[in-house]
């Protein structure tokens, strides 16, 4: 079942090369999947807070933001023009890192305050 669209003709685009960034592209896509689907099933705010998917959200356009830079540009052999030139490239990567740091920190802070301590504090009433 893992390589069941390997032998599929994908359309051939010259503009993105999806051979390295397959697997990637596809974990993304089974997280927004998981995502949906909790919404689906759980469609009233008390059951499943849906503000939640926010850090989804946010870590999803940090992937895309890493992703964009290449090692060339963040190190200046490739990447001359452009906004800021290097600068502009070792900065949307920084902003890129942020964004995906403080979603994964901000995931935590919901799974601990919003399901761990609260189970808790059901149990002891």
């Amino acid at each position: 079942m893992a390589g069941f669209l390997d032998n599929f003709r994908w359309p051939e685009c010259e503009c993105i090369d999806w051979s390295e960034r397959r697997n990637a592209v596809a974990s993304v896509v089974a997280g927004w999947w998981i995502m949906i689907d909790a919404a689906v099933v759980y469609p009233k705010p008390e059951q499943l807070n849906h503000a939640f998917h926010t850090c989804g959200v946010f870590s999803t356009l940090a992937f895309f933001m890493i992703n964009a830079v290449s090692n060339a540009q963040v190190r200046g052999d490739s990447y001359e023009s452009g906004c800021l030139g290097r600068t502009g490239a070792r900065v949307w990567l920084f902003i890129g890192f942020m964004l995906m740091f403080g979603s994964l920190i901000a995931s935590m802070w919901i799974l601990f305050g919003a399901y761990v301590t609260q189970r808790e504090y059901d149990d002891e009433l």
